[in-house]
């Protein structure tokens, strides 16, 4: 739904949770076909041309969509991988490259024109995301420490009294299990939900006052209201990609706290 279409003929009307109720794309339609779902197709689509494009046959010398994904590869292997991944870096460069580009795509949606719908302000897709990373995190903590192994380093760390053990395990156990994933995903969701949200506020602020209320009083606030939506528009654009980072950057940590345990 466009923020416009939820101005009243009469008065102000500030959105809400109707920007995120997004029927079919058509009458007739599959129930699940809707904007969000033909958006995340979209930048799964364009995250693979890029990679495609850019290492399909790279050449000596990078030019061009080659030299611009060399650079986001190696900010991804320098600033994600590397601290927690260690010597297994390379093997997982290609997932959390894809990682990283998908969730930023999805983010930068947002402030696209015409589209302006950030996908991960669905929770749905963070969920679906976040548990592949939790479902992948299990098996290679299982495979690499054996069961026991796995639930005994993840909850009774080493060099620690024994009593503090039976406050300790039990927080580990949640942190680890519940409340790691569930907060990987809402804190991407989250802050997509809120500066959709925001950046609809202002904007239809700026719309109204100046088009719809064009009055000596309003014109003022009209202009605010322009004027905010730019520089929400600026501060969202770093939130986005600063939410692509931490949540690659967590994968990187889940994985790597899978594989060495010790660190």
């Amino acid at each position: 739904m466009n923020a416009l279409t939820v101005l009243a003929a009469d008065e102000f009307k500030a959105p809400g949770l109707e920007l995120f109720e997004i029927p079919p794309l058509w009458d007739g339609a599959p129930f699940w076909l809707t904007k969000p779902v033909v958006l995340a197709v979209l930048s799964s689509l364009a995250m693979i041309w890029l990679c495609w494009s850019a290492f399909a046959n790279p050449k000596l010398v990078p030019r061009g969509i080659q030299n611009v994904a060399e650079m986001g590869y190696m900010f991804v292997r320098d600033q994600i991988a590397r601290p927690f991944l260690g010597k297994d870096t390379d093997r997982w460069m290609g997932l959390l490259l894809s990682i990283f580009l998908l969730v930023w795509m999805w983010n930068l949606l947002g402030v696209v024109p015409i589209l302006q719908f950030p996908v991960a302000s669905h929770i749905a897709f963070p969920i679906v995301l976040a548990a592949s990373i939790y479902l992948l995190k299990i098996y290679l903590g299982i495979k690499h420490q054996g069961p026991i192994g796995y639930f005994k380093n993840m909850m009774f760390p080493p060099g620690l009294p024994k009593f503090i053990y039976f406050l300790l395990a039990p927080i580990e156990f949640l942190s680890n299990l519940i409340i790691a994933p569930f907060t990987h995903a809402v804190r991407l969701f989250a802050n997509m939900f809120a500066g959709h949200m925001i950046l609809a506020f202002f904007s239809m602020v700026g719309f109204w006052f100046l088009f719809e209320k064009l009055t000596p009083l309003g014109a003022p606030v009209g202009v605010v209201g322009v004027l905010m939506t730019i520089a929400m528009t600026g501060f969202e654009l770093f939130i986005q990609f600063l939410q692509a980072f931490l949540f690659a950057l967590l994968a990187a940590m889940y994985i790597g706290g899978s594989l060495h345990p010790e660190h």
